[in-house]
């Protein structure tokens, strides 16, 4: 067993671990990556690349169904689609390996990590002794007990893009914001889906309004069971799907429920943390911790906010909360930035700033605009476009919007911009705004916003 002593040791290389390494690099510690493999990301190789390159491929394909009769099509099926959605996949993910190996140079250790007493662990013949520890070892998918019995035709997002060829048939379980993507993308590329979820809302969508809009608008792609519970099981070699007098055969079964920390092989109670009655760390959003033991939190592996952006932002305060803990200084956790969630459904699914519920609680007004008046929209023929800005009543501050929207992705940014810049709506409505275009659908939530206000 070869020992080391280093000042920290980042266990995990995805988004929030990489960035957690570079910067304590990058401050003149010691440090050192341990990953289990496979490099790459769960984003560039499970999340969200290969996910936006399956939708990519979906709106080729629809595209492609959609043009006159006579018109000239692409030789590229479906299955042509999803090859190269997957070879996407495989450079992105390849690229980002390739990186973490670059910048971790000869600190890099391939292997599980595991703590066997307080600022100790062992991982590929290595004990390491470190000052200070960050944890960013992500997430995996969950699939519930209830299923085992037909394992053999589970998929989840880790094997799904693993497939060499799309069945012709697929059952979703779950409808968050990966089920739909998921489900809206495959079934663009001539898969028949159904999907079930036992919440009543699809996407996480928390805007009632623009709930209501995105079920009526993808419900016509692909039937949607909502609000109930699922009898699984398999029948001559199909998953069968069962709910009331509802029911449907498929050949495979994506479950799409939920993601847990990989945290079991840490055996975090040996570093000092105490562990919850399902074996977890309670970790405290604000300071990354769970407990006094110099372990940090960043990432997935703390499901505060899952998204690579938020990521990112979590390992560099999780690299300087440590460096504080190394220095014995104080640390105090910077604002965070305006939250902002993107599901590229097209029209697009988007919530920037405070959501709809708290929003309300404040009294906030609500400037609303319709596809039906906009002229962009119309020309897109996409007169399902709804946007719903949030307004605080007594200064006129932008405090959040949700929308349904044709490349809402950058209507998101620009808002969440202005939430950052404190900016109001009298500011917003000051800026020009190009015709036609669906910038001007924020013009006239931004106007509906300010007759309320003036009343």
């Amino acid at each position: 067993m070869q020992k080391m002593n280093v000042d920290a040791v980042v266990i995990g290389a995805g988004t929030a671990g990489i960035r957690a390494f570079q910067e304590l690099k990058n401050a003149g510690q010691q440090v050192i990556l341990i990953d289990r493999g496979p490099l790459g990301t769960t984003c560039a190789r499970v999340g969200c690349m290969p996910s936006k390159a399956a939708l990519h491929a979906g709106m080729r394909w629809r595209t492609a169904m959609q043009l006159p009769a006579g018109a000239v099509l692409s030789s590229e099926g479906p299955q042509a689609l999803w090859a190269h959605a997957r070879q996407t996949r495989d450079v992105l993910a390849g690229a980002a390996a390739q990186r973490t190996r670059d910048a971790a140079s000869g600190n890099l250790i391939m292997a599980e990590a595991r703590f066997i007493a307080p600022g100790v662990v062992e991982a590929g013949g290595h004990r390491i002794e470190a000052g200070a520890f960050i944890v960013a070892t992500g997430s995996h998918p969950v699939v519930p007990k209830a299923l085992d019995a037909i394992a053999s035709h589970i998929l989840t997002t880790d094997s799904l893009f693993e497939l060499a060829e799309l069945p012709q048939t697929l059952g979703i379980l779950g409808l968050g914001a990966i089920g739909l993507e998921l489900g809206l993308a495959l079934s663009r590329l001539g898969v028949q889906v159904v999907a079930a979820d036992q919440r009543g809302v699809i996407g996480g969508i928390q805007d009632p309004e623009i709930q209501k809009r995105a079920f009526s608008r993808f419900v016509e792609e692909f039937p949607m069971w909502l609000g109930t519970s699922v009898d699984i099981g398999l029948e001559s070699g199909k998953v069968s799907m069962r709910a009331g007098e509802r029911q449907a055969f498929v050949d495979r079964l994506l479950v799409v429920t939920g993601r847990q920390p990989n945290t079991e092989a840490l055996d975090l109670a040996a570093a000092g943390i105490p562990l919850d009655g399902s074996g977890r760390p309670v970790i405290d959003t604000v300071t990354m911790r769970a407990s006094d033991a110099p372990v940090f939190f960043a990432g997935d592996v703390q499901p505060d906010r899952p998204l690579m952006h938020e990521a990112a932002d979590e390992g560099q305060m999780a690299a300087q909360a440590a460096l504080a803990c190394l220095r014995g200084q104080a640390w105090q956790a910077p604002a965070r930035s305006v939250p902002i969630s993107i599901l590229f459904t097209d029209p697009d699914v988007c919530a920037v700033g405070l959501q709809h519920d708290a929003a309300t609680q404040q009294g906030a007004v609500v400037g609303i605009a319709e596809g039906s008046g906009n002229g962009r929209s119309k020309v897109l023929g996409a007169p399902e476009n709804l946007l719903r800005v949030y307004a605080a009543r007594d200064t006129g501050l932008v405090l959040g919007a949700s929308m349904l929207l044709t490349k809402g992705e950058h209507l998101a940014h620009q808002l969440a911009w202005a939430i950052h810049a404190k900016q109001t709506v009298s500011d917003l409505l000051a800026m020009p705004f190009y015709h036609p275009s669906i910038e001007e659908m924020l013009q006239s939530a931004l106007k509906s916003a300010a007759q309320q206000l003036r009343t």
